[in-house]
């Protein structure tokens, strides 16, 4: 058993970590920590009660080292890459759930602040797991993507070669409130979001240059990417629309299960996709469609899983030579 911890266990990316983790074949769960450190887990979490209790510590590098093999990281950007640089000095592996390893430098210091740990930065692994696979399997850092960009490049990276790429790539983007995190703000008010659907950041979300970048990386294509944010009236799910325009005629849905043929978490949809489908799981569901030359592609994914905690589980299993579907969630939360 390798032993494993999570460093960030309050939010809700840590609590699906845990959730995951307690069960989990090939990894102990041995570490837990927050910022503030000295509770137990069940009582951050009153769910676990009586499914598991264990002490949870205030973050030490130290501490960490001593414990585990591998680190997840459910941390805010900037917090985050300092403690990742100790852990990695140490020998450990890390799992970064934050912005901190996502990006190029230039790209994170344009849309997040300095970056303090420059020496292992260009040793991070994108943990997009179809596309980064087997450098996940050859790394000690891995970076996990934003929910927003994992939904978003799922669903139009197998269209890049088909799409007139100097025209604008319109995203449209539909996320429930726990992707926000569990701190309070007016926004995320329950009679704010109660009965109502919002728009945020529009065209200014620092998730669209994530998007382009990674477009650029593994397809070489520049793009300028139209990103806007909506919050809706719901716990958790994520549904993203890309709109594009081709340059041939192609069929969407052959393009996409011969392309996915081999991803097991990835489903390709004959009908649009629901993000109550997805909801509790690991999946991508995707569906495409095409007008002329107007290509429509629209992906639905768990913002707290695919979008971030079981993606970093994925990618911990590939990093530890286990199977890379071991512990992963795959039946829904439905009705």
């Amino acid at each position: 058993m390798i032993k494993v911890g999570v460093v960030g266990a309050s939010g809700y990316t840590g609590l699906e970590l845990v959730k995951m983790l307690i069960g989990h074949p090939g990894f102990e769960l041995a570490y837990l920590a927050t910022t503030q450190g000295d509770t137990m887990i069940e009582a951050l979490h009153p769910s676990l009660e009586g499914v598991v209790t264990m002490p949870v510590e205030k973050a030490d590098v130290a501490s960490v080292t001593h414990a585990c093999d591998l680190v997840f990281l459910a941390l805010p950007h900037k917090a985050s890459m300092g403690f990742a640089k100790g852990l990695l000095e140490n020998g450990l592996k890390v799992v970064d759930l934050s912005a901190d390893y996502r990006l190029e430098m230039d790209t994170y210091e344009a849309n997040y602040c300095a970056h303090e740990d420059k020496a292992h930065l260009p040793e991070a692994v994108y943990a997009l797991i179809e596309y980064y696979r087997e450098e996940l399997k050859n790394t000690n850092l891995a970076a996990g993507p934003g929910c927003y960009p994992t939904a978003t490049l799922l669903g139009i990276l197998p269209f890049i070669p088909y799409i007139d790429t100097s025209a604008p790539l319109f995203v449209d983007a539909k996320s429930g409130v726990s992707g926000a995190g569990k701190k309070l703000s007016e926004t995320t008010h329950f009679v704010t979001v109660n009965d109502n659907i919002f728009a945020y950041n529009p065209l200014k979300h620092r998730h669209a240059p994530e998007i382009a970048e990674k477009i650029e990386k593994i397809h070489g294509a520049k793009m300028h990417v139209n990103f806007v944010p909506h919050l809706i009236p719901a716990t958790r799910g994520e549904l993203v629309s890309v709109y594009a325009t081709l340059k041939a005629d192609i069929d969407p849905m052959m393009v996409l299960k011969e392309h996915y043929a081999n991803d097991p978490f990835i489903r390709v949809r004959e009908t649009p996709v629901s993000i109550k489908d997805t909801a509790g799981t690991h999946f991508c569901d995707i569906y495409a469609a095409t007008n002329g030359n107007a290509l429509f592609v629209s992906s639905a994914i768990d913002n707290l899983l695919r979008g971030a905690s079981s993606q970093a589980l994925a990618a911990a299993n590939l990093m530890c030579g286990y199977e890379e579907g071991m512990g992963l969630p795959t039946v829904a939360c439905v009705p």
